[in-house]
């Protein structure tokens, strides 16, 4: 018990030292607009907050929607249960994006469409096509286009990381769109 205590303290000594969370104890974290970025060197805990933001609001931490329950490794951090989110409203939607796990997002969808169910395949709101037979950036930007309606909360982490430079302006124009309809939604 001991030794799991010390494992423990020592995980959350490490976080408070990333500068993306040692900042949270001297003032909350707001977002005014619509969408937010984080920006920032390697290893200076974006990710890392994002994740957290993401397993606090109820989203399944390697990705997907808060219905997701796959796991592959329990590979996240703690931080998540000591944030408190404030709402201002409710989201009809939402998506946690983590390029280091989408392709088993795609994979988790193959598998609830190969079960038999009285609702439509669930790939039709990814676009209609399997995720796994697009490129990378072309499964990214299949998800932004059809299952992100608005008025909701979209966290995406490092979603350049499949985009070439032109697809990566198209992102941008794809959620300069989301923002635009004055819903209430947002994105990190």
């Amino acid at each position: 018990m001991k030794k799991n205590f010390l494992t423990w303290l020592a995980a959350a000594l490490a976080l408070l030292a990333l500068p993306a969370v040692a900042g949270l104890r001297e003032r909350p974290l707001v977002f005014h607009r619509p969408v937010t970025f984080f920006v920032g060197e390697n290893g200076t805990g974006k990710s890392t907050l994002l994740e957290a933001i993401a397993a606090a609001w109820g989203f399944n931490p390697e990705g997907g929607t808060r219905n997701f329950t796959f796991s592959t490794r329990p590979s996240h951090s703690a931080l998540w249960r000591s944030l408190t989110l404030t709402k201002r409203g409710f989201a009809r939607d939402g998506f946690f994006l983590r390029a280091e796990s989408f392709y088993n997002v795609a994979t988790s969808i193959e598998q609830l469409d190969s079960q038999p169910a009285f609702s439509p395949p669930v790939i039709d709101s990814y676009g209609g096509v399997s995720l796994h037979r697009q490129s990378h950036g072309e499964s990214f930007l299949a998800l932004v286009q059809n299952r992100f309606g608005g008025h909701g909360l979209y966290l995406l982490d490092e979603p350049e990381a499949a985009l070439s430079p032109t697809r990566q302006l198209s992102l941008l124009a794809l959620l300069d769109e989301l923002a635009g309809r004055g819903d209430g939604g947002r994105a990190l």
